[in-house]
């Protein structure tokens, strides 16, 4: 997700500087290079050994050391996104100020990059009157603040002041990354992801290998671009990042039908990566179905089709995307799939590409535009294809 991403984390002394191990492990779990800056009191708590195993990289802590001077504004310049985790009631004062007394600040205040800080301290030195000039201060000068967390503190009391947990901050700096002109500003879309599970009785289904991971990273790229999102989600344990996406959760091929259809008529974009499925049990077993000799037939009858319904009732001011997931005649099939759906443009992946398909973090696509144009892309996240469907959205609505 945060591939090709170059991102700086300043440590500042606090006991929560623990949990900056945790992201850095994370950022270069998601693909960002990353480099540390520290304050000489963050090393009373965590080891330039463990950040620099951690992050790959050397760890900055002083602006000259011995005959060697460490260029502070290059490290601003170089970085796409500075975060300051944990930001102490004296770092923050510091960087409202203009104070420059250390290495954490003067990158602070070369910094060309967006800035987010994580408070961390004790609940009165938050609820302190100073503390919160000085961050309403920072906020008035384009720093993102991260909420703080409420529970026990390291002084034993009980309250605001808590640094927030690694994976809410890495969770606040995607939107940021991934910031473009909201060109989806006004428009409602509803997008359908993941499997559908059709029983066979109270503990079986059939169901296919969807994961949802495709269609959950269409829905955040299109939440970015300023999109209402609404997503009709399959059984699966994944979720977007955003509370801001509405997800609608179903079980079976009829449920995402009812669910897609209700929505439509409000919708301008219809985009459809789910894997849904093309027969279901012609009936449901009231009681599980017991082990008998010999073969058992079980009879299926096909699902309402919800593409073709969407695009039949798709209207002049109303655009449709398909997915085609092929394993042989890949281009003839999606170009069959798109005339009679009545799609936009669709997304043709091949299961016979290494690395796209189910399961992957990664998809290999073409699109095949109603106009005939078909477009390439190389093997890449789910999470730049969902980018590069965006864009090709914006080009048809416009």
């Amino acid at each position: 997700m945060l591939h090709g991403k170059k991102i700086l984390l300043g440590i500042t002394g606090s006991i929560a500087a623990y949990k900056s191990l945790l992201i850095v492990r994370e950022l270069v779990k998601a693909g960002a290079e990353v480099k540390v800056v520290v304050t000489g009191s963050a090393l009373d708590f965590v080891t330039t050994l463990s950040i620099s195993t951690l992050s790959n990289n050397e760890v900055f802590h002083s602006l000259q050391d011995g005959s060697t001077w460490h260029n502070h504004v290059e490290l601003g310049l170089w970085a796409d996104l500075y975060i300051v985790a944990p930001c102490t009631a004296n770092t923050i004062a510091k960087m409202a100020h203009g104070i420059c007394d250390n290495m954490v600040l003067a990158s602070y205040l070369s910094a060309r990059c967006p800035v987010i800080i994580a408070p961390a301290m004790d609940l009165d030195m938050w609820a302190h009157p100073s503390t919160q000039r000085n961050i309403n201060q920072l906020k008035s000068d384009g720093v993102q603040v991260v909420q703080v967390g409420h529970g026990l503190l390291a002084s034993g009391l009980v309250g605001d002041g808590r640094m927030a947990e690694p994976e809410d901050i890495v969770s606040e700096i995607l939107p940021i990354l991934y910031s473009r002109p909201k060109s989806l500003n006004g428009k409602k879309i509803i997008i359908t992801a993941g499997p559908t599970y059709e029983s066979l009785d109270p503990v079986r289904y059939i169901g296919n290998w969807s994961s949802g991971k495709m269609g959950i990273a269409i829905a955040e790229a299109c939440y970015l671009s300023g999109a209402d999102v609404h997503l009709v989600l399959g059984p699966t344990a994944l979720r977007p990042q955003w509370d801001g996406i509405h997800v609608h959760s179903i079980k079976s091929a009829a449920d995402m039908y009812d669910k897609a259809i209700g929505l439509w008529s409000q919708c301008d974009v219809g985009i459809l990566a789910a894997a849904v499925a093309d027969y279901t049990p012609t009936t449901i077993a009231d009681q599980k179905i017991k082990k008998q000799s010999g073969d058992w037939s079980l009879p299926l009858m096909r699902t309402k089709d919800i593409a073709a319904e969407l695009g039949k009732q798709k209207r002049e001011d109303q655009f449709l995307v398909g997915f085609a997931l092929e394993t042989q005649n890949e281009e003839v099939n999606a170009k069959a799939k798109l005339e009679k759906k009545n799609f936009d443009f669709i997304v043709l992946n091949s299961l016979n590409d290494t690395g796209a398909g189910f399961g992957h973090d990664t998809n290999k696509v073409k699109f095949l535009t109603a106009n005939g144009e078909i477009k390439n892309f190389a093997l890449q996240t789910k999470n730049k294809v969902a980018f590069e469907i965006v864009n090709e959205l914006d080009k048809i609505l416009k």
